[in-house]
């Protein structure tokens, strides 16, 4: 492989706002400030830098990420949506509603950021054919 992500960066209206709530889903510590973002380190190096919107009345666009977790770690945070009441899906486009999936012989579940970001999270990653 010729390259690793080493940060994404995802527009929002409140930084903290947003970086808190993946944090509390995926129980980690609190997002931390870094220059104009909230930070948001995962297990394997990469970032997820949350920033505000940089013009007044810009649409923010929206965009998805996916988090590939254990399947203890799925358990935990599919309660937490749960526990939370948080609108959930088992596809994106917001198709199954209230359920998760089972492709690629895992787990997957999509949630809505605060901006309408979608999440995921998968117990798999997805098989890229040839």
């Amino acid at each position: 492989m010729p390259a690793q992500l080493d940060h994404t960066i995802v527009h929002s209206t409140d930084r903290f706002a947003s970086a808190r709530f993946l944090t509390e889903l995926i129980g980690a510590t609190e997002p931390r400030a870094f220059g104009p973002f909230a930070a948001v380190p995962l297990a394997n190096g990469v970032t997820v830098d949350y920033a505000d919107s940089l013009v007044a009345g810009d649409r923010i666009v929206m965009q998805h990420l996916a988090l590939l977790v254990s399947e203890d770690e799925f358990d935990e945070i599919f309660g937490r949506i749960v526990e939370r009441g948080l609108p959930h899906w088992a596809e994106p486009a917001h198709h199954g509603p209230g359920q998760i999936n089972h492709r690629d012989q895992g787990r997957g579940v999509y949630v809505d950021d605060p901006d309408g970001h979608a999440i995921e999270f998968l117990t798999h990653t997805h098989v890229l054919d040839g």
